[in-house]
C-alpha cells in the first residue's frame, strides 16, 4: 500500500545505429566543444487549456465559490436566527418568573 508506484518503462525500439561510413580524421589543431546534455523527454501527456476550457474552468471555480458562500451564509443565518430566539425565550420566562414573584 504505501510502496511507491512507478512508471512504466519506455518501450519504444532501441535506435539503430547508421551504417559505418569512411570517416576521416578531423585535424589536430581544430578543437572539438564539450557535449551539450540534453533533457530527457518526458512521457507524461502535457495540460493543454484551450480558451473554451479555460472559460468552463473559471466558470466552474465560481460556482464553487457561490455554492460555498451560500451554505456558508445560510449557516451563519441559522446561528444567529437560533441566538435571537433563545434570546427571546430568556426575556420572556425572566418576565414570568418575575411576575410569579410578586404575585
Amino acid at each position: 500500500m504505501f510502496t511507491p508506484k512507478y512508471p512504466p518503462q519506455d518501450t519504444a525500439p532501441p535506435a539503430t545505429a547508421p551504417a559505418p561510413s569512411v570517416h576521416t580524421p578531423a585535424p589536430l589543431a581544430q578543437s572539438t566543444p564539450a557535449p551539450v546534455p540534453v533533457a530527457p523527454v518526458s512521457n507524461r501527456p502535457t495540460v493543454q487549456l484551450t480558451p473554451g476550457s479555460a472559460l468552463a474552468l473559471a466558470a466552474g471555480g465560481g460556482a464553487v465559490v457561490l455554492v460555498v458562500g451560500a451554505v456558508l451564509v445560510s449557516l451563519l443565518l441559522a446561528v444567529a436566527i437560533t441566538g435571537v430566539s433563545v434570546a427571546v425565550v430568556a426575556v420572556v420566562l425572566r418576565l414570568l418568573i418575575k411576575d410569579l414573584h410578586k404575585h
